[in-house]
C-alpha cells in the first residue's frame, strides 16, 4: 500500500464531523490507514468531546510519521468560533478552502486520496458556493487533472456486497424521466465499468441496468423509457465490450441471490439506489465519486446537527470510507 496518507476534509465543524473524525482516528491509529485532517485544530478538539492528542502538522509526510501518536491536522483556522449544532455561514468560506486544499493535495500526489466529512450546502451557499454538492464541486476542482477514459463524476454507493451507481443524483423524481438520455446512461456505464477495473480490482466487471418504471415498463405499457432510452443504452455499452444486462425490474435486483450476479447496478434515480444500500448496511455505507483523477470517498450520511456535540455519532461509515479510499489508492498505485 502507498505510504502517502489520505487527506480528510473536516466538513461542517458544527456538525458531527469532528466527533466521527476523532473516533475514526482512535479506531485506526494503530494499524491505519493513516490520514491527515484538513481543518481547524481547535474546532476539532472543542466540539468532538474527546480528549485526544491533536497535533498541527506542516504536511503529509509529518502526518504519516506521527499518526500512531496523535491526530495530525493541517491547521487552517476558522474565522468564527464553533458552536456544536449551530452552523455559521461566516465559516463557510474556510470549509470550502479545506475541500480545495484536500483536492489539491490529492491531485499533486502528496496524499493518496481525499475523504470528505459531511457539509451543509445551505451554509456554504452564503459563502458563494455554487454547486449542488461535494461531487460536482470536486469534479470542477479536478477538471484539469490527468484522466484516461470516460470522465465523471458518477456517484456510487457501496455497502457490504452491493455497489450502486447513479445516472441522476439529487433530481426531483418528476424531473428524472426528462433527464435520462442514451448518452448519459452510456457514460455512467463506462465510468462505472472502468472504476470497477481500476479501483476495485475486478478484471471483468458485470453490470446490471435498472429499469425506470414498474416492471421495467412491461413492454411499453407502463412507460416507454426502457424501450426508447435504456435498451439502446445497454446495447451501446455491450457494443463497447461492457458486460451489462437489462433494463430489468429494479424491485427484483437487490436480494442476496440477485446481488451475486453482478458487480454493480446502474440505477436511474436517488432512492432507487439509496434504499437498498441503507437497508443492507445503514451505518456502514460509503459514497464514492467515480471518474475523477483522484480517489474520493465520503460517509453516506449528513452533518447530524441535531446530535452534534453529544457524543452520540457513530463513525462506522467514515471508517469504512477511509478504508475503501486506501484500498482504491493502493490499486491505482499498484
Amino acid at each position: 500500500m502507498t505510504t502517502a496518507p489520505l487527506a480528510l476534509s473536516l466538513g461542517d465543524p458544527a456538525g458531527i464531523g469532528p466527533e466521527i473524525t476523532v473516533k475514526a482516528w482512535l479506531a485506526l491509529r494503530e494499524r491505519g490507514p493513516a490520514f491527515m485532517v484538513v481543518g481547524d485544530a481547535r474546532a476539532l478538539t472543542s466540539t468532538s468531546g474527546a480528549p485526544v492528542p491533536v497535533r498541527a502538522v506542516s504536511g503529509p509526510e509529518e502526518a504519516q510519521a506521527l499518526f500512531a501518536e496523535a491526530l495530525p491536522v493541517l491547521d487552517i483556522p476558522l474565522p468564527s468560533p464553533v458552536v456544536a449544532g449551530q452552523p455559521d455561514p461566516a465559516n463557510g468560506g474556510t470549509v470550502i478552502r479545506w475541500i480545495e486544499t484536500g483536492a489539491g493535495l490529492a491531485l499533486s500526489g502528496a496524499v493518496s486520496g481525499l475523504v470528505t466529512a459531511p457539509i451543509a450546502k445551505a451554509t456554504l451557499y452564503a459563502a458563494g458556493f455554487r454547486f449542488p454538492g461535494h461531487t460536482e464541486f470536486l469534479a470542477d476542482l479536478t477538471a484539469s487533472g490527468p484522466r484516461e477514459g470516460p470522465r465523471g463524476p458518477v456517484m456510487m454507493l457501496v455497502a457490504a456486497d452491493l455497489r450502486v451507481a447513479l445516472v441522476t443524483i439529487h433530481a426531483p423524481l418528476s424531473a428524472v424521466p426528462g433527464l435520462l438520455m442514451v448518452e448519459g446512461v452510456v457514460n455512467a456505464g463506462q465510468v462505472t465499468a472502468e472504476a470497477l477495473r481500476r479501483d476495485f480490482g475486478i478484471a471483468r466487471p458485470r453490470l446490471v441496468l435498472c429499469g425506470l418504471n414498474p416492471h421495467a415498463g412491461e413492454s411499453g405499457t407502463i412507460g416507454r423509457e426502457e424501450i426508447d432510452i435504456l435498451a439502446p443504452a445497454a446495447q451501446a455499452l455491450r457494443d463497447l465490450g461492457i458486460d451489462i444486462r437489462g433494463p430489468l425490474p429494479a424491485d427484483s435486483l437487490f436480494h442476496a441471490e440477485a446481488r451475486a450476479g453482478y458487480d454493480a447496478a446502474l440505477c436511474m434515480y436517488h432512492d432507487q439506489a439509496l434504499i437498498p444500500v441503507k437497508m443492507l448496511d445503514f451505518w456502514g455505507g460509503v459514497n464514492v465519486t467515480l471518474g475523477l483523477p483522484i480517489v474520493r470517498t465520503s460517509p453516506d450520511h449528513g452533518t447530524g446537527f441535531d446530535i452534534a456535540g453529544r457524543g452520540l455519532a457513530r463513525a462506522d461509515s467514515l471508517i469504512a470510507a477511509i478504508r475503501l479510499a486506501a484500498g482504491m489508492s493502493a490499486r491505482r498505485a499498484g
